[in-house]
């Protein structure tokens, strides 16, 4: 009998204490951390881009996500629509996180048209459009470590992260274990295609929480710059 009374405790003491160690060997430490790898350094304030109000938009001191819908954004919706559910939403609740999608002044029509489609349940306080001429947009979009051209529509499905200081984060090396591990030649990641749902839910959500949790250890004092995860991965292919 007094065993039996003894039993039910630790068993609760157990079933409680599992989960919070789990959750304890997950979080990312000053040990085995790797930050988001800087691609290209110092990207262009957005200087000639104004909201529909007239508000300037600004990338400094902000954690951005930028894309480019082109002339006919509308058309392309899916592109939106898959970037808010599996990006916006997730982070929208971080501090100074916002996604900025840059247009050409003809596509303000459109813009209204798909803004009506995002904000169907709610207002998305931390999504911009920014508005400007045609070389305006090209030239942002060339300030950018790109591997593709904008189209003729000056549209691409692809957005970027770019971080406080304005700089593009990404991935020097985007091969995973079993790749290097298999001498497959080295490729990086500059962009996230917004048409690839996989990439979304599962790389760019993973590079915007370790940039999120880079700058969280920052405030604390346990930020360690000389790691990177292109370092860690060219570890792994020594070993």
């Amino acid at each position: 009998m007094k065993m039996t009374k003894l039993k039910k405790p630790f068993v609760l003491t157990v079933l409680f204490f599992l989960p919070v160690l789990f959750l304890l060997f997950l979080y990312p430490s000053k040990h085995n951390y790797k930050t988001l790898d800087v691609i290209k350094k110092d990207i262009p304030e957005l200087s000639n881009f104004v909201t529909k109000n007239g508000e300037a938009l600004q990338l400094e001191n902000h954690l951005t996500v930028l894309g480019f819908l082109g002339k006919t954004p509308m058309e392309d919706a899916i592109l939106a629509l898959n970037l808010k559910e599996l990006v916006y939403d997730k982070f929208r609740g971080f501090k100074r996180f916002q996604i900025i999608i840059l247009v050409p002044e003809s596509a303000q029509m459109q813009v209204e048209l798909l803004e009506k489609e995002l904000n169907q349940y709610e207002f998305l306080e931390y999504w911009k459009f920014g508005f400007g001429t045609d070389a305006d947009v090209l030239s942002a979009y060339q300030s950018l470590k790109i591997s593709t051209v904008l189209d003729s529509n000056l549209k691409t499905s692809d957005v970027f992260i770019i971080d406080k200081e304005r700089h593009q984060r990404g991935r020097f090396d985007d091969r995973d274990k079993d790749q290097i591990k298999n001498k497959t030649p080295l490729y990086g990641m500059s962009s996230y295609d917004c048409l690839e749902v996989s990439v979304l839910k599962n790389k760019m959500s993973e590079d915007m929480r370790i940039l999120f949790t880079e700058y969280r250890q920052k405030r604390k004092g346990n930020f360690n710059s000389t790691s990177r995860r292109a370092e860690d991965l060219k570890g792994d292919e020594k070993n």
